[in-house]
């Protein structure tokens, strides 16, 4: 895998002599493979394009639609609630970590021989979110009935304007390609029936649904509502005192998202005992170790919830394992993986101009300081000069006046030099753990990072985040849904292609807006990472802009 933080044209001559090799690192694929490079028997050849995707390799824009649509339209022809038999392997969220998305093919099974079920959350977060849908969408294709796809709380627009996926497909793509992945979110079924004994969906119960009809009944060609049934089966979670037995209510509300419900394990029982099940199996939330399993119903001593969630090293700054769940002739099995090594990416898609400001800032503040460095000994030569004056007597408080004056000059002159002093080891910092600021600013809502983190150097950012509670403490504000637009403000129902808002978020955090296609054609600018094609070359060059500020 390459890690050339350049954008590499469509070479015209020898690659070799014009991009040398590093020993033991191989070159990004500047090719672009189209539909008949791709489709083998009228339908996408598997090893091609994995392998493509696998070398940083992008496919035509025509390839991409066309995997999108079948795949599409086979998911429109599947329920709501899907009802499936053992042997299943059960995955949670995968986040854009492509790489490791292969890993958990190794550990669960080759597609062509074990049957999967993915409960959602296929995009954002992570770098190499299209990949995913691409790949997993061909999967689809090829095995219709041995790969199935549910629906998380970030296939939704909302959320991927607001986090990456819609940069991503800008950088990579087009706005055509995420358009249509939005249109295929919208007819992933809700949940699976796992052998008539368990209920597998991302988020979790809902006070509005009692039976599994009451799932089988939702419309879910939409984009998800901020409320009600369809929102809670992709929100809600478990109650953090979820063992509680002395809790009186089955649902409350769930500050931590910001929408939807926490529901306790008496909610949980009821539900199962009146469904006749087993166990709910669900993803939506990080786990250190890959899995959770929680309190078990008294009426069978078996584990009443289990969290699956299979993004190993979430956000490259976790730490957790992943986990996938296989079910088979009434055994259970949890298989755990860790993070594969992936490409290198600038965080958040920033492009290099931006990268590059903590260098020039650390610059201009070095000859700041050298100014006023030269500034104070001019102050001192001046406060050590024999005082002159054209009277002959000077008064005691005259002398002692000037004197005082001299010396808050020099003071004054002497405390901005220790404030630019400050400011240059800070910027120092931002240089040389650029990448680590930029994680810790996107784990955080605000943008900000812990407060002292920055001027106590390297070590302030290394403790700031150790280990996965801090992760995901940090992590909390991005869990919320996001802000709704002026629309759904006002109260109006946002349409099925809504139209980007130019509103910010709070606290700083631009909400991105659509382009047309001339605007596109129109962008310049630098990209931010080695490149597959000319022309996605052309669109990384021309993206810039990304989520959170440096």
């Amino acid at each position: 895998m390459a890690l050339i933080p350049a954008v590499i044209e469509t070479p015209d001559v020898d690659s070799e002599e014009k991009y040398p090799r590093v020993p033991g690192v191989e070159h990004p694929a500047v090719e672009v493979l189209d539909v008949h490079e791709i489709y083998r028997d009228g339908k996408p050849d598997l090893a091609i394009l994995q392998d493509h995707l696998y070398r940083e390799g992008v496919v035509s824009e025509a390839a991409a639609l066309q995997i999108l649509k079948e795949g599409m339209a086979i998911l429109r022809q599947e329920p709501t609630l899907l009802e499936l038999d053992a042997p299943l392997t059960v995955c949670g969220d995968v986040h854009g970590q492509f790489y490791d998305l292969l890993k958990l093919f190794e550990v669960g099974g080759d597609p062509s021989e074990t049957r999967y079920l993915f409960l959602g959350d296929y995009v954002d977060r992570g770098y190499f979110s299209i990949e995913c849908v691409l790949y997993l969408w061909a999967l689809k294709i090829h095995y219709p009935t041995t790969i199935y796809l549910l629906r998380g709380n970030h296939e939704c627009r909302h959320l991927t304007e607001y986090f990456t996926f819609l940069t991503e497909c800008q950088v990579k793509y087009s706005e055509d390609v995420y358009d249509c992945c939005m249109d295929s979110f919208d007819c992933l079924p809700l949940a699976a029936l796992m052998n008539s004994q368990f209920l597998c969906l991302h988020g979790g119960l809902s006070p509005e649904i009692s039976s599994l009809d009451d799932i089988a009944q939702i419309d879910r060609f939409c984009e998800p509502p901020p409320s009600g049934p369809m929102c809670d089966l992709l929100w809600s979670d478990p109650a953090k005192d979820y063992n509680n037995p002395t809790s009186r209510d089955h649902f409350t509300y769930n500050a931590a998202r910001g929408c939807s419900y926490y529901f306790t394990h008496q909610a949980t029982c009821a539900f199962l005992d009146r469904n006749n099940l087993l166990s709910v199996i669900r993803a939506h939330e990080a786990q250190d170790t890959g899995y959770c399993m929680y309190d078990k119903n008294e009426k069978n001593s078996f584990p009443s919830l289990i969290t699956i969630f299979s993004a190993p090293n979430y956000l490259d700054m976790y730490h957790n394992k992943a986990a996938v769940l296989k079910y088979d002739n009434n055994v259970m099995n949890i298989r755990q993986f860790n993070a594969s090594p992936h490409p290198y990416w600038l965080p958040n898609f920033v492009d290099v101009f931006t990268w590059s400001l903590p260098f020039v800032a650390e610059k201009a503040t070095d000859m700041l300081f050298h100014v006023l460095a030269a500034a104070v000994d001019q102050v001192d030569e001046e406060a050590e000069a024999p005082f002159h004056t054209l009277e002959t007597v000077t008064e005691d408080d005259e002398e002692e006046a000037l004197a005082a004056e001299k010396l808050r000059k020099r003071d004054a002159v002497r405390k901005k030099i220790l404030a630019i002093g400050k400011m240059a080891r800070m910027f120092s910092t931002l240089r040389e753990e650029a990448e680590t600021v930029i994680k810790l600013k996107g784990l955080s809502d605000s943008g900000q990072l812990p407060k002292g983190s920055l001027s106590l150097g390297k070590q302030g950012l290394a403790i700031a985040v150790q280990s996965f509670d801090q992760a995901k403490q940090a992590d909390a504000d991005n869990e919320k849904m996001p802000p709704p637009s002026a629309d759904e403000d006002a109260g109006v129902s946002p349409p099925r292609h809504p139209k980007r808002s130019a509103l910010s978020h709070p606290k700083g955090k631009p909400r991105r807006m659509r382009k047309s296609s001339g605007d596109r054609a129109s962008r310049s600018g630098s990209g931010s990472k080695a490149g597959s094609s000319a022309k996605s070359s052309s669109a990384r060059k021309s993206m810039g802009k990304r989520e959170k500020e440096l």
